[in-house]
């Protein structure tokens, strides 16, 4: 009968018999999204290890004699086996660990899932979907203090993702009117950081001319053209070389 595992290739091999159970977690978990018990770390490595255990059981159960004799050998020692045939160990260990794991996971996801009519996206916010693929735009956000602030969102600017608390860089500030309306965007403005937890609501406004991939319509000064938004007056701003520095001109 082997020995307790005493060194380090012995330590391995335990930690790679719990390995199936990480997997088998880990895909779960993608699958059927977040629940109340993933935020107990301790009830996350108790699921995986109840995983990996059941799954090696079934690998004994059905090829038993044939992995004892790649793990260890009476005579010879631990992996003698599996360095005598490397390239079996290795399919052996990605099907066993990985791809088996994983394909149970999914099964039992898709078993859990019929006959409901919700899909689960593992996007972890509306925070960050929002903004997973959000072209250039106009934003403007009203303070729990009761005032406006907005800019110009474009290639420069940057808002945060999950985990992390949410906040906004806009790369060029707008002046903003108390009723929330754009009126021009701020000379020689070095762009306007937001936090979320000081905001009550934000409001994107598309910008005409401004698609995604066009980069001659990433101009700070884009034009803010008629807008049905309530607020958002119809004007036309002239556009300068040094874009973020762009004087409003006539409106109409």
């Amino acid at each position: 009968m082997p020995h307790a595992p005493t060194t380090v290739t012995q330590v391995v091999i335990v930690l790679l018999l719990v390995l199936p159970g990480v997997t088998y977690q880990f895909v779960r978990e993608r699958a059927r999204g977040p629940i109340p018990g993933h935020r107990d770390l301790g009830e996350r490595i108790l699921r995986a290890v109840t995983a990996g255990i059941a799954l090696d059981t079934l690998y004994v159960l059905l090829a038993g004699p044939w992995l004892v004799h790649l793990v260890y050998d009476r005579r010879r020692g631990w992996l003698t086996g599996a360095a005598d045939n490397p390239r079996i160990a290795a399919l052996t260990a990605t099907t066993l660990f990985i791809v088996v794991p994983a394909a149970a996971a999914g099964l039992t996801s898709w078993l859990g899932s019929r006959g409901s009519g919700s899909t689960y996206d593992p996007i972890p916010t509306a925070w960050d979907k929002v903004f997973q693929r959000r072209s250039h735009c106009l934003v403007r956000a009203r303070l729990k203090s009761g005032h406006w602030v907005g800019g110009y969102y474009g290639e420069r600017s940057y808002t945060s993702g999950y985990p992390e608390a949410a906040d906004l860089y806009l790369q060029t500030t707008w002046a903003m009117s108390g009723a929330g309306s754009f009126e021009r965007p701020l000379p020689h403005s070095g762009g306007i950081y937001i936090r979320m937890d000081d905001v009550e609501f934000l409001d994107f406004v598309e910008v005409p001319g401004a698609e995604e991939g066009d980069t001659a319509g990433d101009r700070d000064t884009t034009a803010v053209g008629p807008q049905r938004e309530e607020g958002v007056p119809a004007r036309r701003q002239s556009a300068r070389a040094d874009a973020g520095s762009a004087d409003a001109a006539s409106g109409r």
